[in-house]
């Protein structure tokens, strides 16, 4: 009975979680828009701009390890509705795949530093990695919910090759990123709001 309670806690508060992200997302998005808009923004003389600031802001917020903050995604899909959104997905996954390597070192260099072996579940979870390696990495990476740190630690603690971890991320990461840059502004679209 206790178990169950703190299960369904657990559950509540990840969907509470996601909710608050999809917010403040989605109020950046609409935050941008308006800045646009106001200042008139000539859109044509910034596209390099734009698809430098969706590399930066991507790489930034994949650089953090467990702080998932998806404030790129508005970010794109802001970028996407004023600019080519192959471009921009383009951008962001190879930022997004880059700033990974952060947890992929950490896992590596951690198993030095902490001793990761007395974790529970720790020797099954590598086993996996070195198991489905590449193909886990992709399936991990190609979903939104999961945080993909605990891949990239795993990758790195098991010793994957390095290119073995950045492939399989970059191609998890593009259509996912290249979904969210064509159904994001369609998406947003559907709302009361006024366009942006």
């Amino acid at each position: 009975m206790v178990i169950e309670k703190l299960k369904q806690k657990r559950w509540l508060k990840m969907v509470l979680y996601l909710v608050v992200l999809a917010g403040l997302s989605f109020g950046f998005y609409l935050l941008l828009g308006y800045l646009m808009a106001y200042f008139n923004i000539p859109l044509d003389r910034f596209a390099y701009t734009a698809y430098l600031l969706v590399f930066g802001v991507t790489l930034l917020s994949n650089l953090g390890i467990f702080v998932p903050v998806y404030f790129h995604i508005s970010i794109m899909m802001a970028a996407a509705k004023y600019w080519d959104p192959v471009l921009v997905a383009l951008a962001a996954s190879v930022a997004g795949t880059l700033g990974e390597m952060s947890g992929y070192y950490a896992g590596y260099l951690g198993k030095r530093i902490a001793q990761l072996e007395n974790i529970p579940g720790y020797q099954r979870l590598v086993g996996w990695m070195k198991r489905h390696g590449p193909w886990g990495i992709l399936l991990i990476s190609f979903q939104p919910i999961l945080p993909f740190d605990v891949a990239g630690l795993l990758a790195g603690a098991s010793k994957l090759p390095v290119w073995k971890f950045l492939l399989p991320c970059w191609a998890g990461r593009f259509p996912k990123y290249l979904l969210a840059c064509y159904l994001g502004p369609a998406f947003l679209g559907l709302f009361p709001f006024p366009p942006l």
